[in-house]
């Protein structure tokens, strides 16, 4: 795996993030009726065709849906035709665990990254046996130590539960259970800059006072955005894209695949 590039303080920095990959142990495992390898392959065809040059790779958790070690075997194979280090956060389907022993004598699940004049910090809001995303102590240690080490650059959390409510009625009680204490910590640091996450299946990009707020599509299914009830979105997958400025600004958009057909099948084990 290609190391953490050098980039000085005064360079721009490319991420790639790929979120919500819900890979299984069989490469012809569906969800709702998709191929979920399938439509990460496809994703990763259009990193590759859009970005040749990526400073950093971000899976911003549920890569597995079935928490198989064959599935972050997987997601691991293909997510290295992208030629950039790469780092992983575990969501809601995934087996921590199990991950671990996926990444063995690699730095992928590493929380704390420093690239060009930004620190990138990935904090595991997952929860054993939950839906629902919660901040231990010692997560909201990690962001408080990561901020106040390096008040010089500009910080970008990672995690995969939503610290907001996002208009979709049926996901609003499986977000962060505490997203009052990642707030309360992420004010006290003006150096910090935005926060993305994935687990909502669909593109948010919004501000909390001057925070920049960043939530990402799925590589397979969509959510239908401020649906009451659970829904699928017709849009088809993609990725985030995200330039970090060494002044501190970023910029950002959203790509996704086409003529990417799929009928979702409700009848089907579901999300």
């Amino acid at each position: 795996m290609p190391s953490v590039s050098t980039l000085t303080t005064d360079d721009s920095v490319l991420l790639v993030q790929l979120s919500d990959s819900h890979l299984f142990a069989e490469a012809d495992g569906t969800l709702l009726g998709m191929n979920t390898c399938d439509s990460l392959q496809r994703v990763i065809e259009l990193v590759l065709a859009q970005q040749p040059k990526i400073d950093l790779l971000l899976a911003t958790g549920d890569l597995s849906q079935d928490g198989s070690l064959e599935s972050y075997q997987r997601f691991r194979q293909m997510s290295a035709s992208i030629a950039a280090p790469a780092r992983w956060i575990p969501g809601n389907h995934d087996e921590p665990l199990v991950m671990a022993q996926a990444v063995t004598q690699s730095p992928l699940l590493e929380p704390v990254v420093d690239i060009g004049n930004w620190r990138i910090t990935l904090l595991d809001s997952a929860v054993p046996g939950s839906v629902p995303g919660y901040l231990q102590d010692e997560q909201l240690q990690l962001l408080v130590r990561s901020l106040s080490e390096a008040p010089d650059r500009h910080h970008l959390v990672c995690l995969h539960h939503h610290p907001v409510s996002i208009g979709c009625a049926w996901m609003e009680p499986i977000g962060l259970r505490n997203r009052e204490a990642l707030f309360a910590v992420l004010e006290r640091f003006p150096q910090a800059r935005a926060v993305l996450w994935g687990h909502v299946h669909q593109e948010i990009d919004r501000l909390h006072g001057s925070l920049r707020l960043l939530a990402s599509p799925s590589t397979c299914i969509q959510f239908e955005p401020g649906s009451e009830d659970f829904k699928v979105d017709e849009r088809a997958p993609g990725y985030r894209w995200l330039r970090l400025l060494p002044d501190g600004g970023l910029e950002t958009g959203v790509e996704r695949v086409t003529g990417f057909d799929f009928e979702v099948d409700y009848g089907s084990d579901g999300y």
